[in-house]
């Protein structure tokens, strides 16, 4: 189960990947999420982990690791999300004076459900997108 969303933010490369790489913002555009918290030292790359606390669409705790880490250019993580494991990758483009940012999501849904995916890939390509617009309308203001 894969999608991907693309939007245009009106801030360059680095604003993008300096607020996107510092995982602890996913809470503030992220309506689904309650907390994301770093729980290995150091500056964040590749390795680093995090735990995160969701409320919608139930409460669930989920970790994710950074698996690529390219300032400027984008980052990947794996983990689990809703309790699948999950790939989540931004990539950054510049345009201009601003950033294109692809966010592809790939999800393993438990077999019991492989039937009902589609269905829920567009429920949840949709609640992306709008978190999406909250992280642009975000970084358009800063």
């Amino acid at each position: 189960m894969q999608f991907t969303n693309t939007i245009t933010i009106d801030r360059p490369p680095a604003a993008v990947f300096e607020y996107l790489a510092d995982l602890e913002n996913v809470p503030r555009w992220n309506y689904a999420i309650g907390e994301t918290r770093k729980v290995t030292s150091g500056p964040v790359g590749v390795g680093s982990r995090y735990l995160q606390t969701r409320t919608i669409p139930a409460h669930a705790e989920e970790t994710l690791e950074v698996t690529e880490f390219e300032p400027d250019l984008g980052l990947s993580l794996s983990g689990t999300l809703s309790s699948m494991p999950a790939r989540i990758s931004y990539t950054l483009r510049p345009e201009g004076n601003a950033t294109t940012l692809t966010n592809t999501i790939e999800l393993e849904p438990p077999r019991h459900l492989a039937l009902l995916a589609p269905i829920a890939v567009r429920r949840i390509k949709s609640a992306v997108a709008a978190n999406l617009a909250v992280l642009q309308e975000i970084l358009e203001r800063a």
